[in-house]
């Protein structure tokens, strides 16, 4: 607690102090003591001062996990994105129609459900949607596997704390699977079929009721990884991301990247 205090002076015991926890706050009030017997009118105090500290470091930690984002335009033939985060833009090269997504080292996203390890820094390239729409977003995705937990992904995203992942991940056995995230709050962690093929097909469908994550090996027979309830708000953001969690950088390749104001009509099977 002392370094997000600045005491000031004393006086009957009580400390006056200056938040320094985060910038933008600059309230200074009472702080106590913390030894001796102390009056009930001072306790009040005391609890009083320890909470607006302990407010102040929890905004100073939601702002140091915050995404960096920024306007774009990388027009494809079927999708055009218009919102960059962590640097995605800078980092994306686009040639005939496909597109390279570098990771730089270190970079993921994930949330801890331990609440041990948060990661807001992975890049996205992100395209608007009306959620009271159906959409589907596919691509055939081509990961670079240089370091355990290497990734190329397909995304649903509204803020640092809630977002949809399916990926092409490399596991902790060093082989390439299938690997769902849903983050509320705290991410989830699901590893699903191994993939033996160097690319993968991804699709995410919604019919504005349910969304649907799906891979295929040859884009006609498709599997479904997870179904989830789409209780979303009216925009959301779907797009692409690598990821390079404890490595040193890595790329992922995006081919055929579409969004189509359509769902799927069955939700089993992928069709």
């Amino acid at each position: 607690m002392a370094s997000a205090i600045t005491a000031i002076h004393r006086r009957r015991g009580v400390g006056f102090y200056r938040c320094r926890s985060c910038g933008p706050c600059s309230w200074s009030g009472p702080i106590p003591a913390l030894l001796g017997k102390e009056e009930p009118e001072t306790m009040k105090k005391q609890l009083f001062a320890v909470s607006i500290a302990l407010l102040c470091l929890g905004a100073q930690t939601a702002s140091s996990q915050g995404v960096k984002s920024e306007a774009c335009h990388i027009a494809l033939p079927g999708i055009t994105f218009t919102r960059s985060l962590n640097g995605a833009a800078a980092h994306a090269k686009v040639e005939d129609g496909r597109v390279t997504l570098a990771s730089e080292a270190r970079r993921d996203m994930f949330r801890d459900p331990n609440d041990k390890f948060s990661s807001n820094t992975s890049p996205l390239l992100l395209a608007e949607v009306d959620n009271h729409k159906p959409f589907t977003l596919t691509a055939k995705i081509t990961p670079t596997f240089l370091k355990t937990y290497d990734a190329g992904a397909l995304f649903i995203y509204l803020k640092d704390d809630l977002w949809l992942k399916l990926a092409m991940e490399m596991d902790e056995r060093h082989k390439p699977r299938m690997v769902s995230v849903r983050t509320i709050g705290t991410s989830d962690d699901n590893d699903h079929d191994v993939i033996t093929e160097k690319s993968i097909y991804m699709k995410i469908s919604s019919d504005t009721r349910i969304v649907g994550f799906y891979y295929s090996l040859d884009q006609k027979n498709w599997q479904l990884v997870r179904l989830f309830k789409n209780d979303y708000p009216a925009s959301i953001w779907v797009g692409i991301s690598a990821q390079s969690p404890i490595g040193e950088g890595t790329s992922a390749v995006f081919e055929g990247i579409s969004l189509t104001p359509i769902s799927i009509s069955d939700f089993r099977l992928g069709n």
